[in-house]
């Protein structure tokens, strides 16, 4: 889907602000036709956030189902065009109503949809639009969850993944208009040719296609005619980590123009090791959320802009969207500032063999017909799809995940991943395609690798397993590492994920686990051993700052693997991993 964007026959309306709110306590506004009037409420919400923390109320906090929206917006004038409504995301999933006529029902709660809602507004008039949000998660969903009551009979929503289920209008909510025979989809792809650019679009259109390629100042370098093509720019300038060079591909198609950014620069594995633009590249960086204070999982440009300077503080060079993709803002961002990424589905939580991050068993079985089965598998396959229809243009986009810590150690999880990462294969053949390995799924029991291009693991040697002995710890790791690279020669191994639970503060002579110096021992330990292998290409350490995840007796307030506390104050490890990361930009060039 293509980013909502102003251009000469593009008008945008910004429909943030405070909405009218109603918690739907009993799940009853379909069957009450909440849609069809005023919402019976006076309560006020702001869009985007999560609206569980926004108020000291238990029954907001905790609700199970749906919650409604509602505001007042006027049309712009926009005559013979076609007015569309956008919603950045929607957590879990939405259906939209326009005067009471409902428009849009969509299933995903962290990837945009959109609808044509022409024939039901005037220009220049007042409409009403009305939302009805569902935070629920089925064994159908991705992510997945089910149903349970307590002893008082409520509803309560269970879930495997480690973050906490925020709910709510996440995104930015925007109407834009685009002319009848407007630009719909664009791909573009590139090379690099000693200094020249290469450049292949293909453009779907309701007119003729003619486009125009903008330098990074502004300048058109290159044009050509027709709806797919390949243009040559000479003297290119290169996106690169730390680089964000962009070009803009104007396309003009009848009487639409759209204007697509994109960089210049290839990715590659060859030999056995990760390349962007021929060279050899370290991943430095972090697992993330979207996760702050109150707002939860809205974006928020300020909190985006802080985080990615600390980032910027620290010496990282990228970072991986766990465990869902984020706001198309994020991304953009991440162009223009030459930060590299690891884009991921929301297919976190597919593993019974775990249970929110703890190791144990979870009372069910994964693959089932009555857990994660076909329908599950069709509905990864679409995210799949539109994670890649959305971001395919973003040249910070290196690597394709498309899953967090699934099983992956049985027959029945070669049978559900063998055609989802097909799926990826043919949504996108340019860039490499992976999941992320989570511990119970070691080499000698791992049954997917080789379907996959890197391998990607979450370890936590000295934290879950051989807790506090950081020379058993070492031990073990080293020996799975030289099993992995026996078994799978040729695949370069980035560490997605490790390091200890750390309670800021907390200082101990003794250096013993949830301490501050154990957790500069522990991520030192690892990181020794990364020195050791040149297959290890990457540490993306868990997690850039401490995040909410559900209650429980293991997640102190939660999860606080944090190199960061949740309001973004340094722990005294990241002192240390700056003076090593800053060491590594000086040494590898990015």
């Amino acid at each position: 889907m293509l980013r909502v964007q102003e251009s000469p026959s593009r008008q945008v309306k910004i429909l943030n602000g405070t909405w009218d709110f109603f918690v739907d306590t009993d799940n009853s506004g379909f069957e009450r036709e909440l849609y069809a009037a005023k919402l019976p409420t006076s309560v006020k919400m702001a869009v985007p956030a999560s609206y569980n923390d926004v108020f000291i109320d238990n029954e907001v906090h905790d609700h199970v189902g749906y919650v409604w929206y509602q505001r007042s917006a006027y049309a712009p004038q926009y005559g013979a065009d076609r007015l569309f409504i956008h919603f950045g995301s929607v957590t879990h999933a939405a259906t939209v109503w326009i005067n009471g006529v409902e428009v849009a029902h969509h299933v995903g709660g962290y990837l945009p949809f959109e609808a044509d809602i022409t024939e039901l507004v005037k220009p220049g008039k007042q409409f009403t639009v009305t939302v009805c949000a569902d935070n629920r998660l089925s064994w159908q969903t991705i992510p997945p969850g089910y149903i349970s009551q307590n002893s008082e009979g409520k509803d309560v929503q269970l879930y495997f993944h480690d973050f906490y289920n925020y709910a709510g209008i996440h995104r930015t909510v925007s109407l834009y208009t685009r002319p009848a025979d407007a630009v719909t989809d664009v791909t573009i792809t590139t090379d690099i040719d000693g200094t020249t650019g290469v450049v292949n679009y293909d453009v779907t259109a309701g007119a003729d296609v003619v486009v125009k390629v903008l330098d990074p100042n502004g300048t058109e370098v290159a044009s050509a005619e027709g709806a797919t093509g390949t243009v040559r720019i000479d003297d290119a300038d290169f996106w690169a980590p730390g680089h964000g060079a962009l070009y803009t591909l104007e396309i003009h198609a009848g009487s639409d123009v759209y204007p697509q950014r994109f960089g210049i620069r290839t990715v590659a594995i060859e030999d056995g090791v990760f390349k962007i633009n021929g060279k050899p590249f370290y991943f430095r960086g972090y697992g993330r959320h979207e996760d702050n204070m109150i707002r939860g999982k809205q974006h928020d440009d300020v909190s985006m802009i802080n985080d990615f300077d600390i980032m910027r503080w620290q010496g990282a060079n990228s970072f991986r969207t766990s465990h869902y993709p984020y706001a198309e803002e994020v991304m953009d961002y991440a162009d223009e500032q030459g930060w590299v990424v690891i884009d991921e589905t929301p297919a976190v939580g597919l593993n019974m063999g775990l249970g929110g991050g703890i190791f144990g068993s979870q009372g069910f079985t994964t693959f089932s017909e009555e857990t994660v089965n076909k329908a599950t598998q069709e509905v990864h396959a679409r995210e799949i799809r539109d994670l890649i229809a959305r971001d395919k243009n973003h040249p910070c986009v290196v690597i394709w995940s498309i899953a967090n810590e699934p099983e992956t150690n049985t027959p029945a999880s070669r049978t559900y991943f063998e055609s989802l990462a097909q799926v990826a294969r043919e949504a996108d053949p340019t860039r490499p395609v992976g999941y992320v390995n989570v511990m119970l799924s070691t080499p000698d029991v791992e049954q997917i690798t080789d379907l996959f291009d890197v391998i990607m693991l979450n370890r936590y040697y000295g934290w879950y397993v051989n807790t506090g002995d950081l020379a058993d710890a070492e031990a073990a790791l080293r020996a799975e590492l030289d099993q992995w690279i026996a078994d799978y020669p040729g695949k370069p191994i980035i560490f997605t994920e490790f390091g200890p639970d750390t309670l800021n503060g907390n200082k101990d002579f003794f250096r013993r686990p949830w301490s501050e110096e154990f957790q500069k021992d522990n991520i030192a330990m690892f990181m020794r051993v990364f020195d050791d292998y040149p297959e290890v290409q990457g540490e993306q350490m868990w997690n850039f700052a401490d995040f909410q995840t559900t209650p429980g007796i293991m997640r102190v307030g939660g999860n606080k693997k944090g190199m960061f506390t949740r309001d973004r104050q340094p722990k005294l490890n990241a002192y240390a991993v700056r003076e090593r990361w800053l060491r590594l930009k000086e040494e590898q060039g990015w």
